[in-house]
């Protein structure tokens, strides 16, 4: 998609081909919340679970099933002490690649039996490669509190192959208690962030 920049990136399209490297930056600060209420700060979420899993399936390609990212979200819905049920948006990592798309979406409908709305920020904001993460999780956080999940920039035919909820055109507002943040990357480093509304 040379001819179109903005439009190249297209994660869980059937059109995708590849995704755009990008630059940015987001810090998140995490606070136990009884030094937040000493301070008189309101927090904007609460962390709730963590996971973290290394499938080491191959040093760019992920598993095809999925396997390690499926872990890194059940781990951290286990950390969280929630179920799938519970999550109502996933932030998905959607990197608009056709190995990286699939293999996620597979994972998704692993821990999920029905998986919540989806949406990746890369079509709009392109792979900030390590600072993907931070970005994305931040717009969770920013997600939880305006009870709105930001569309998917670029799909316009979801795969056929990728049977999720992909949130795309438009913002969805809907109300939102809990969400999480998948990030992977090279050689089968997989993580998931779990966020509760405050």
């Amino acid at each position: 998609r040379v001819a179109d920049p903005a439009g190249a990136c297209r994660p869980f399209d059937a059109a995708r081909d590849g995704f755009v490297l990008s630059e940015g930056a987001a810090v998140l600060v995490l606070e136990r919340p009884a030094h937040a209420r000493a301070r008189g700060a309101r927090p904007r979420a609460q962390l709730a679970g963590y996971g973290a899993t290394c499938d080491a399936y191959h040093y760019a390609a992920p598993d095809p099933e999925g396997r390690g990212a499926a872990a890194a979200l059940t781990a951290a819905l286990a950390d969280a002490g929630l179920t799938p049920g519970d999550i109502d948006h996933v932030n998905a990592h959607g990197t608009g690649t056709r190995l990286n798309d699939l293999a996620e979406a597979r994972a998704l409908r692993a821990v999920f039996p029905a998986p919540p709305a989806v949406t990746s920020l890369k079509g709009a904001l392109g792979h900030a490669i390590g600072a993907a993460g931070a970005i994305e999780a931040a717009v969770t956080v920013m997600s939880l509190q305006e009870s709105t999940i930001p569309p998917t920039a670029n799909h316009e035919d979801r795969d056929l192959d990728i049977d999720l909820d992909i949130v795309a055109k438009a913002p969805r507002s809907t109300p939102l208690s809990a969400a999480a943040s998948t990030s992977f990357g090279f050689g089968g480093q997989n993580a998931a962030l779990v966020f509760r509304s405050v």
